[in-house]
């Protein structure tokens, strides 16, 4: 299909034909004003596609992200498609004729990475980071008791031991900056827990910062005082994203996921929204989010497929060379893990021995 069908448009004409279909943050003009604000990133364009019979039929906003040595676009949560779920076959002509737009533009990009519901040869894993195509989403406008009767049974249990611990739950979105090195440290803490990398606390403060208060939250559930749990919630004027968490093993104790996101919810619907996103649970494709899906499962009865995330290469060649390079890097700092973890091992069980000879 002809680049035609493909059109750069303005921020109010992407707004308007945007008007009622539930836009995510990431696909819409404000999350600009985040990407703007991180090193190596800038907004590169809202595009337009139309149908053979010229009817608007998908919106996408992309963004330049620049890695180590090379440079992609990102489509955080687009193409989003206006009516009904597309097919293979469309979005697959979608993804040729921004391909063929992108090239143009910007002859230097590696990659596009850009969500797909169909799987289809021209799309790869992702290179890095991680996607997921199954989340749990609660629709919050509905009272509370109904939201509560739709949890399974654990998490009706989960929810009257959370509210009986005497919990404070905090919106401190003004006070981010002077709050957040004693909330990293639970981020720390999770980290090490949960094995996966935080990053820096500056783009934590960035986000709420750049957001703004209409757009990102930060809750705390608190115990006379202390931070126990924290997450910033992303808002659009339907949606709520629970995007960055923490908790530590006191909260764990307490219930304070659980009571943070009962409270959550009540502000979510106050304040006119419609659904809860818990942002993402295990997958064929998302193995690595079995140890939260537990959780989650217990705020819905089923689980809602959304379209994954998949790499488009643009320089096939370079694409694959990245390939190679990354997983010759992850072999060796796995072999250097290892063998931390050998030397480790021969310390302790040296240690254990000297011990018992004294």
């Amino acid at each position: 299909m002809s680049t035609l069908s493909l059109s750069r448009i303005d921020d109010t004409t992407y707004l308007d034909l945007a008007a009622g279909h539930g836009l995510p943050l990431e696909q819409l003009p404000a999350w600009d004003r985040y990407e703007d604000a991180l090193p190596g990133h800038a907004p590169f364009g809202r595009f337009l596609w139309r149908d053979s019979a010229g009817a608007p039929r998908a919106l996408i906003s992309l963004t330049r992200m620049e890695g180590r040595g090379f440079t992609y676009l990102w489509a955080k949560k687009g193409p989003v498609w206006l009516g009904e779920r597309p097919t293979a076959s469309e979005e697959l002509e979608f993804r040729t004729a921004l391909g063929q737009l992108v090239r143009r533009a910007d002859r230097g990009l590696a990659f596009m990475r850009i969500h797909a519901w169909h799987r289809a040869p021209d799309l790869h894993e992702l290179l890095q980071t991680v996607t997921y195509d199954r989340t749990v989403v609660v629709d919050v406008a509905r009272p509370d008791a109904e939201i509560r009767a739709s949890f399974s049974k654990s998490g009706r249990r989960q929810a009257r031991k959370a509210e009986a611990e005497g919990l404070e739950f905090c919106d401190e979105t003004e006070r981010a900056r002077e709050v957040f090195p004693e909330l990293y440290a639970i981020l720390t803490e999770t980290a090490t827990r949960d094995d996966f990398g935080a990053a820096p606390m500056s783009q934590y403060v960035t986000m709420l910062e750049s957001l703004g208060p209409d757009h990102a939250r930060l809750f705390v559930a608190r115990a006379e005082g202390r931070a126990l749990a924290w997450q910033i919630v992303l808002a659009t004027d339907d949606l709520g994203e629970a995007y960055y968490g923490a908790t530590n093993a006191e909260a764990r104790q307490r219930h304070a996921s659980m009571f943070m996101d009962l409270h959550t919810i009540t502000w979510l619907r106050e304040t006119g929204r419609k659904a809860y996103d818990l942002m993402g649970v295990h997958s064929e494709r998302a193995p690595q989010l079995e140890g939260v899906t537990g959780y989650k499962q217990k705020f819905a009865a089923e689980f809602t497929e959304v379209a994954g995330a998949w790499d488009v290469p643009l320089r096939p060649r370079y694409y694959r060379g990245l390939k190679l390079a990354l997983r010759a890097k992850r072999s060796a700092v796995g072999a250097v893990r290892a063998s931390a973890g050998a030397v480790r091992g021969v310390r302790e069980r040296l240690g254990r021995r000297l011990g018992k000879a004294s």
